[in-house]
Formats: structure tokens, C-alpha cells, sequence
């Protein structure tokens, strides 16, 4: 069966096959008893068949009932990382399902900030170089750059650069840009093991009493021994696994 790119999408995120004559139900049996979901008026036709149902995601609301502050991090979706010095098939699957979500998200009115590892031509001389003697994300270059369907995705996002694994920029900069201390912030990206981690963490030590959430089906590790082992890491530092 050829599976379109919605199908796939969802795969993705959901780490299961699917079937799409009990989508629906997969659905609405794990998330409309949350609250979490809801049906809309709209309809979409797409070939043959009855018109599709639209739903949409219902996030928590603050007390006066407006959305609170929202924080999508796309970590380090470059080159190098996906199908470059450092990239695996693996990073590769998830590029699909992790531009879909920064659409998804971006259509929503979150604010959306992605973070550059950035190294200069002086890597190899570096702690870092020393101890990963693979050169990548030199300012500049192709590895450097961000995937084409992710920059697409990610439209006029704010852009962090970071010469390590966690940003200490982006705790201030989510403050800056109004987060409180209670904001809602997912991250997704590369590596799960490394800079999504790191900034993971970063972030719950920054916000402790924000909601914080890793989407698992749009990061990938370096192996994926690697991916859920820092997934059990995050969980048990109470950061959500998405």
C-alpha cells in the first residue's frame, strides 16, 4: 500500500504503522477524553471517499482563559546532522514529521526560535574537537546550514547560534520575548543525546514551573539505543515525552 505524506507524518510521530480506516478511531480513543482534541466544521475531500472530518489540538488555557505562552525549539536541524558529517537515516526519516509540526505550530501563533550549532575553522582545537575529532557546522558551509524543508517550515523564526550543546542564550531569550514563569515549550530536533537534551534541561532549570516537552517522534539520536535512553533521562527529570 503506498502511504501518502500525511500517513507518513503520523507514523512518524505516533512510532507506530497505521491504518487509515481506524485512524479516526486511534484517535479520538487516546486524546478526546484528555480534552485535548476537538471536532471543527470544516471538511477536507481528497480523492474517493466521503470528505475527511478536520480536528483540532486544544493546548491547556491560564486562568483568564487566553492561551499561555507557547515556545516551539527546533534544535539543530542542519546538514550535518540529517545527511551530512554527523547525519543518520534516522535524522533523516524525521524531517518530514518535524517540518510538519513547525507548520502545525506556527499556524497556531506559537513563537518559534531555532537554534545554529555553530563552529568556527578552529574547531578541531576546541574541547569539543578533541573529543569528537569530526569537523562539522563550520560557520559558512553547507553542513552549516539549515535543512531546505525545515527553512521553509520555519518561515521568519528567530535563529539562535550556540558553539556547545546547550544555549545559554535561549532562556533569556525566551524571556525576553515574554515567557513568564509558567510558559509551554516543546522541543524537537538533533540530537536527542545531545543538544536536545541539553537544552532540555537547560530550559527546565530556567522555567522549573513551566510545562516542558520533548516531541520523541520528531528527534532522533545519535543510534537509536541512544534516542530512548535520553528520552528515560528527560522523563525522569519530569520533562514530558510527547
Amino acid at each position: 500500500m503506498n502511504k501518502n505524506k500525511d500517513q507518513l507524518v503520523f507514523e512518524a510521530v505516533l512510532e507506530e504503522s497505521l491504518d487509515p480506516s481506524n485512524f479516526r478511531r486511534l484517535i479520538l480513543g487516546r486524546y478526546e477524553k484528555t480534552g485535548r482534541i476537538a471536532q471543527t466544521e470544516q471538511e477536507e475531500k481528497r480523492g474517493r471517499g466521503r470528505p475527511a472530518v478536520l480536528y483540532r489540538l486544544i493546548w491547556e488555557k491560564g486562568e483568564d482563559g487566553e492561551m499561555e505562552n507557547r515556545f516551539l525549539i527546533v534544535v539543530d536541524m542542519q546538514k550535518d546532522f540529517i545527511d551530512g558529517a554527523l547525519g543518520t537515516k534516522e535524522a533523516e526519516a524525521i524531517v518530514e514529521a518535524a517540518a510538519g509540526r513547525i507548520r502545525a505550530c506556527r499556524e497556531a501563533g506559537w513563537k518559534i526560535i531555532a537554534t545554529l550549532d555553530t563552529h568556527e575553522e578552529s574547531y578541531m582545537e576546541t574541547a569539543e574537537g578533541r573529543k569528537l575529532p569530526v569537523p562539522h557546522c563550520i560557520r559558512g558551509t553547507a553542513g552549516w546550514e539549515l535543512n531546505p524543508v525545515i527553512r521553509e517550515a520555519l518561515g521568519n523564526a528567530m535563529l539562535v547560534e550556540k558553539p556547545t550543546f546547550g544555549s545559554v542564550k535561549l532562556p533569556e531569550l525566551l524571556a525576553k520575548e515574554g515567557a513568564g514563569e509558567k510558559p509551554q515549550i516543546e522541543l524537537l530536533g538533533l540530537c536527542t543525546d545531545i543538544c536536545v537534551v541539553s537544552n532540555a534541561l537547560l530550559l527546565k532549570a530556567f522555567f522549573p514551573e513551566a510545562d516542558i516537552g520533548v516531541r520523541a517522534g520528531c528527534c532522533a539520536g545519535v543510534t537509536p539505543e541512544k534516542h530512548r535512553a535520553a528520552l528515560e533521562t528527560m522523563a525522569s527529570c519530569q520533562i514530558d515525552i510527547l
